[in-house]
């Protein structure tokens, strides 16, 4: 990503800043009244249309002023924010909703309700299950030039079988290759390791390459089957209250049919591409996410993890203080279930 020099991040700060108070498009004007920036307006004028030229503003009409891109949000979310420690009350708050009973889902329930109310945003929160499965074997055996299986088997004996595409060009001692590849890494891993760890890279052989995706593909699917727990969700009628959305009638209709499948938000929580803690934007891999920002952490039974919370709003969020809250959150839910549980 481009590096932008201070005045252009002082601008893209302010633009931020201001579009996430009034959800309305920032001019030049409203930035040299408000911000220090040592410029005059029309100076501000075309550093911001230096500023879309880059890809950082976008510009809703011709005669309207600039609003932040997903990439602005990035370069925000990644150098300039500077993130602000939850209050006291807040976390006050935040760690009586987290010891609030010893069942796991009232946990959930509580801390879930209190960073909606808090931010008056959508809140998630999952729990994995069976995390302590681990792989006892993984093969894969040739069934036909365009087929193969891999067999994985699990530490608690249970078998699972995925068909498999063969590429073009895979030769024998290449599926014996691969069957070292896969052994090596997969045996005595859990099953939440295939979710954070990519397919191993095999430069000098894309057919080998391109098997070891497709298998890495199905331990995944396999994890994400075999783990996925409950769902718990708090707070979906703020997103309804958000301006863009009211702007935007269709778009609201749909956010509302979309929420209606609970895998969309178990995906985004817990999707073996989205290893970001922030995702912005077209960053979320679901269509109906391109309009939101999802700010995650995992929370843990000791040094096992537990589950994932998260924050859920259109990308022009607070990051500065949900970032830091939803990590606040994810070590509250820790030590209460480390206590309770560990």
């Amino acid at each position: 990503m481009s590096e932008l020099d201070p005045r252009k991040q002082s601008i893209l700060r302010a633009v931020v800043f201001e579009y996430v108070s009034s959800a309305e498009p920032v001019g030049s004007e409203l930035l040299t009244q408000k911000y220090e920036l040592g410029v005059k307006s029309a100076t501000v004028r075309n550093e911001l249309a230096d500023l879309s030229e880059l890809g950082f503003l976008e510009q809703p009409h011709t005669s309207a002023g600039r609003i932040p891109s997903d990439k602005g949000y990035r370069y925000f979310v990644d150098r300039l924010i500077i993130a602000r420690d939850p209050e006291s009350e807040t976390k006050q708050r935040v760690r009586s909703a987290s010891e609030d009973g010893e069942a796991l889902s009232n946990m959930l329930r509580e801390t879930t309700r209190a960073l909606s109310r808090l931010t008056h945003l959508l809140t998630a929160a999952t729990v994995i299950r069976d995390t302590n499965i681990t792989v006892r074997n993984a093969i894969i055996s040739a069934l036909s030039p365009q087929q193969s299986l891999l067999v994985v088997i699990l530490s608690n004996g249970h078998v699972e079988n995925r068909m498999l595409e063969v590429p073009p060009g895979l030769t024998l001692q290449d599926l014996g290759r691969a069957n070292e590849i896969v052994s090596g890494l997969s045996v005595g891993k859990g099953l939440r390791w295939f979710t954070k760890n990519k397919a191993p890279s095999v430069p000098d052989n894309q057919a080998l390459e391109k098997l070891l995706n497709t298998v890495w593909s199905a331990l995944r699917g396999i994890s994400k089957d075999l783990t996925r727990g409950t769902l718990t969700t708090e707070g979906e009628e703020f997103l309804f209250g958000q301006p863009e959305f009211q702007r935007d009638v269709s778009a609201l209709s749909e956010i509302i049919e979309a929420f209606k499948d609970e895998d969309l938000l178990l995906d985004a929580l817990n999707s073996p591409d989205q290893q970001q803690t922030v995702t912005i934007g077209r960053e979320n891999k679901r269509q109906h996410l391109h309009q939101f920002s999802i700010v995650r952490q995992s929370f843990y039974v000791g040094e096992t993890e537990a589950g994932t919370i998260a924050l859920i709003g259109p990308t022009r969020m607070r990051y500065e203080s949900s970032i830091p809250l939803v990590n606040y959150a994810a070590k509250a839910l820790s030590d209460s279930l480390t206590k309770f549980f560990g």
